[in-house]
């Protein structure tokens, strides 16, 4: 399988360190996947949903951490918004094994959210979903 370009969206008040641990898997030799940009807050300065909209033109898929607070992340929220409009595939990750993880608002109701697995995170990224 060819190495894919992957847009992590994230909430950045909460589950920044899961986007680190998520982002540093991409570092082993049998990773599917190539970190390529991560989420921004929602209040930098100028068009940011512009900028996301550049940054998601060369990615192959997108991968939404959900951790606790992630229904309530507006910048997650409008970063799928961005996904669905530009036809990128996405899916929604399990950001903690341990906690209850919410998906964004905006979601679809058959968005489901995959436990974060070293397998699933390469049949999710291989397209299983």
């Amino acid at each position: 399988m060819s190495r894919k370009r992957a847009f992590i969206s994230f909430d950045y008040d909460h589950d920044e360190n899961a986007k680190l641990m998520l982002a540093g898997q991409a570092k082993h030799p049998d990773t599917p996947f190539d970190f390529t940009d991560a989420s921004v807050k929602d209040h930098l300065p100028g068009d940011w949903k512009e900028k996301i909209r550049r940054r998601m033109n060369n990615i192959d898929v997108v991968i939404v951490l959900c951790g606790q607070s992630t229904h309530l992340a507006t910048g997650v929220a409008t970063e799928l918004a961005i996904a669905r409009e530009k036809s990128k595939p996405y899916f929604l990750l399990a950001a903690y094994s341990d906690k209850s993880c919410t998906k964004p608002s905006g979601a679809l109701a058959t968005d489901k959210v995959y436990s974060w697995t070293w397998d699933n995170l390469k049949a999710l990224i291989g397209g299983a979903r």
